[in-house]
C-alpha cells in the first residue's frame, strides 16, 4: 500500500447523525485557544477535514471532530467539529459522540457510574457527564454554551415564499425557526398554502425551503453574537405540531419505528448550510429553541424538554441557570442524548488518487 496520510478514526452515531471521530495520525495545530487553532486550521488544513469529510471518504450529512490536546489545564481533551461546510464552534451531537468515543475506547478514565469528560472547544469549555454501565456509555449530558432569545418574531421575506414569521436563537449556532405550516405557499414545487407536511417524503423540500430562509435571513438580518462576533444563520428548523397540541394520529409519526410523540414537547426538521437535512435533534438548536421559550415565558429552570427528530430520536433539555449575554437574558441549558460506536477506520491517501481533497457534489 503506498500512502501519503493515515488517519485513525472512531465510527460513531448520535441519535442517527453519524460522526467521525478523529483518534490519530493528526498532530498538534498551533494556537493557544481552541479558537485560535480553529482560525489556523481553517487557513491552512482545511484540506484535512476536506479530504474526511466529502466523498468519496465521507458524504454531505457526516459530521466529525478531530481530538487535540487542551489548551486549558481544566480540560481533558480539545476539540474542533468539522462538516462538509466548515468547521464549527460548536456541536452539541458531536460533543455526545466524542465523550461516548473517549469514555468506550478508554482514552478517558472511568472513575465513577457517571464520568465527567471535560473538553476544550472553539466556543469555550464544555462538560460531558457520562452515564457509563459496565463499561458502556449509556447516555451523556452536556453543558452548553450560554444561549439566548436573539430576535422574536421577526418578518422574513422569503422570494418565492413571500413573509415568514421567525425567531432567531443563538445555542452555539443560529437557528432560525418556522413553522412548518407556514412555509408553503401554492407557487412553489411540492409545497401547498397548508405548508410542507411533516413526512420524511418530503425531505427535499424541507432542504429546498431551508436554503431559502437561511439566504433571506441572513441578507436581511444577519445575526451576530453580541460577545464572540461569531455571525450568520447556517441552520433552519421547521417546527411541526406535537401531540399535546393536536397533531393528528398521522402527523403524529413519520414513520413505523418512530417513537410515540406524546411527551415530545417539539418536533422538527433541521435543515443545515449550505443544504442538507441532520440526522440528530440537535443539541445547539436545542439549546436554542429552549432559550426561545424561556425568554417567551414558556419555559422555566429545571424543566425537562424533550425535542423529537423527524425520525423518532430525541435530545432531553434543561435549563438550568439565568445569566446574560452582552445585555440578553440568556439561559445555561443541559442536553442528554445517546451515542453508539459503529467501528473503527483507517483512511490513506495515495500519492495517484484524483481527489485529495475530495469533492463535494
Amino acid at each position: 500500500m503506498h500512502t501519503n496520510r493515515l488517519i485513525q478514526t472512531v465510527e460513531a452515531h448520535t441519535e442517527g447523525l453519524p460522526v467521525r471521530v478523529v483518534t490519530g495520525g493528526v498532530g498538534a495545530f498551533p494556537g493557544s485557544t481552541m479558537a485560535e487553532r480553529r482560525d489556523w486550521f481553517i487557513e491552512n488544513s482545511d484540506d484535512l477535514r476536506t479530504f474526511l469529510m466529502c466523498e468519496p471518504r465521507g458524504n454531505g450529512w457526516l459530521s466529525g471532530a478531530i481530538l487535540q490536546p487542551p489548551t486549558r489545564d481544566d480540560a481533558d481533551w480539545g476539540v474542533l467539529f468539522i462538516e462538509v461546510t466548515g468547521v464549527l464552534p460548536m456541536c452539541g451531537a458531536g460533543t455526545i459522540a466524542v465523550a461516548t468515543v473517549l469514555v468506550e475506547t478508554g482514552m478517558v478514565a472511568v472513575t465513577s457510574q457517571v464520568t465527567r469528560v471535560r473538553l476544550d472547544t472553539p466556543i469555550g469549555l464544555i462538560t460531558a457527564e457520562v452515564a457509563v454501565q459496565n463499561g458502556q456509555a449509556e447516555s451523556v449530558t452536556i453543558v452548553n454554551v450560554p444561549s439566548y432569545a436573539h430576535a422574536l418574531d421577526q418578518i422574513v421575506e422569503v422570494p418565492g415564499r413571500g413573509e415568514l414569521s421567525c425567531d432567531i436563537g443563538f445555542g452555539g449556532n443560529f437557528y432560525a425557526f418556522v413553522n412548518a405550516a407556514e412555509v408553503g405557499t401554492a407557487g412553489v414545487a411540492g409545497t401547498s398554502s397548508t405548508g410542507i407536511p411533516f413526512d420524511r417524503d418530503r425531505s427535499e423540500d424541507f432542504i429546498a425551503a431551508g436554503r431559502d430562509i437561511m439566504a433571506a435571513v441572513n441578507e436581511q438580518m444577519e445575526p451576530v453574537h453580541p460577545v464572540t462576533g461569531y455571525r450568520g444563520c447556517e441552520h433552519v428548523v421547521f417546527l411541526a405540531p406535537t401531540a399535546a397540541e393536536g397533531a393528528t394520529a398521522a402527523e403524529a409519526t413519520t414513520a413505523a419505528e418512530s417513537t410515540a410523540t406524546s411527551a415530545a414537547d417539539a418536533r422538527h426538521v433541521l435543515i443545515n448550510a449550505p443544504g442538507w437535512l441532520d440526522r440528530s435533534p440537535g443539541g445547539t438548536g436545542t439549546s436554542a429553541l429552549m432559550a426561545v421559550h424561556h425568554a417567551r415565558g414558556e419555559l422555566g429552570l429545571n424543566a425537562d424538554f424533550v425535542n423529537e427528530f423527524f425520525i423518532g430520536t430525541s435530545f432531553t433539555g434543561r435549563l438550568v441557570e439565568e445569566t446574560d449575554v452582552g445585555g440578553h437574558t440568556a439561559v445555561i441549558p443541559t442536553i442528554t442524548g445517546r451515542s453508539w460506536l459503529t467501528g473503527t477506520a483507517q483512511y490513506t491517501l495515495d500519492p495517484t488518487d484524483p481527489f485529495p481533497h475530495g469533492f463535494v457534489l
